[in-house]
C-alpha cells in the first residue's frame, strides 16, 4: 500500500482505485471514512465512482494494522488530519480535488474545505454532523458511564457489534456484513480507536463554515437519523452558502453502505455539474 510520510513523521497510507481512460485526465475524488474505520470500508462504492474518477482512499492516521503509534491521544487531532490529506495531496502534485466523507470523515471535510478552500472542487458529506451531540455521545457509551469507558471494556469489535444495532443498520440486515464489519475495526489499536473518541466529542467545524467555497452536497438518513439533529442542519444552512441537502429513506446512519449505488449516483452526478466530467456511459 503506498505510503507518504506526515509532517510529525507518521507513516500515511492511501489507495488509488482508477479504471478511467488513461488519455483523459480524469480529477480525483477523495473517499475519507469515518470513526474508527479505513479506506478499505468503500469496497462497494468504488467500482461505481472509478471509472469516471480517480479515487482517492485514504486511511487516518494510526488506524488499521500497519503500525504503532506513539503516543496517540497528542498525535489524534482535527489539525493533524487535515495536515495529513494536504501531505497526500502535495505528495500526489493534486492542486484540487472532489472530496467525500462519510460520518466523522464529512466533518474533516468541512475542516479542509474551509481551511483550505482552494483545495477543494466540492464537498459531498455521507450522514456527517456537525458536532456528535451529548446524546449521541451518550448512545456510544452503550450503558457504561463513558464512551472510553465502553470502549475499553468491550473493545473495539464488541463496541462496534453494540453500536451497529443501535444506530448504524436497520433489523435484517445481512448478519456477515455486520461481523466483517466489526472485524474489520478491530484491526486498529484500541487506544488509538479511543484517542479518536476523545476527538470525535469535541470537534466543531462551525467557525469555518462560512469559509468553504465549494458546492456542498449532504446525503442523510431521513429527519436525520440518529446522529444529526434538526438544529445542526439549520446551522449547515445557515453557514454554508451553497448548500444540496438530500435526505435517504433510511433513518439508520450508514447509509453509503446501505445504498451505495445510490449514493455513488448522487455523488457522481454532483460533481459532474460541476466540473463537466461524464458520469454515465450509454
Amino acid at each position: 500500500m503506498p505510503t507518504v510520510t506526515s509532517h510529525d513523521g507518521i507513516p500515511l497510507f492511501y489507495e488509488i482505485h482508477d479504471y478511467t481512460d488513461p488519455w483523459k485526465n480524469a480529477p480525483t475524488l477523495i473517499l475519507q471514512h469515518g470513526f474508527g474505520r479505513s479506506g478499505r470500508f468503500w469496497y462497494n462504492m468504488i467500482p461505481y465512482l472509478s471509472r469516471f474518477y480517480k479515487v482517492l482512499c485514504p486511511t487516518l492516521r494510526g488506524l488499521g494494522t500497519h503500525y504503532d503509534m506513539p503516543n496517540p491521544d497528542q498525535s489524534i487531532t482535527a489539525e493533524n488530519y487535515i495536515k495529513d490529506l494536504i501531505t497526500i495531496l502535495d505528495h500526489l502534485g493534486l492542486e484540487r480535488v472532489h472530496y467525500a466523507g462519510e460520518s466523522l470523515g464529512g466533518i474533516i471535510g468541512m475542516y479542509l474545505s474551509g481551511m483550505h478552500p482552494k483545495r477543494v472542487r466540492t464537498l459531498s458529506m455521507f450522514a456527517a454532523p456537525l458536532i456528535i451531540s451529548t446524546a449521541t455521545q451518550q448512545t456510544f457509551t452503550c450503558g457504561f458511564p463513558t464512551w472510553q469507558e465502553a470502549l475499553k471494556t468491550l473493545g473495539v469489535k464488541g463496541w462496534s457489534d453494540k453500536v451497529n444495532s443501535l444506530t448504524r443498520f436497520p433489523p435484517g440486515t445481512d448478519p456477515a456484513m455486520l461481523e466483517w464489519f466489526s472485524q474489520e475495526m478491530s484491526k486498529s489499536k484500541l487506544e488509538v480507536v479511543i484517542a479518536m473518541s476523545r476527538l470525535a466529542g469535541k470537534v466543531d467545524p462551525t467557525p469555518v463554515l462560512n469559509q468553504i467555497e465549494a458546492p456542498v452536497l449532504g446525503l442523510y438518513p431521513s429527519q436525520g437519523g440518529a446522529i444529526t439533529s434538526n438544529e445542526q442542519f439549520t446551522k449547515l444552512r445557515t453557514h454554508i452558502r451553497n448548500l444540496k441537502l438530500v435526505h435517504l429513506d433510511t433513518r439508520y446512519h450508514m447509509v453509503q453502505t446501505m445504498e451505495p449505488a445510490s449514493c455513488a449516483k448522487h455523488v457522481l452526478y454532483f460533481c459532474s455539474e460541476h466540473d463537466g466530467t461524464p458520469c454515465r456511459e450509454a
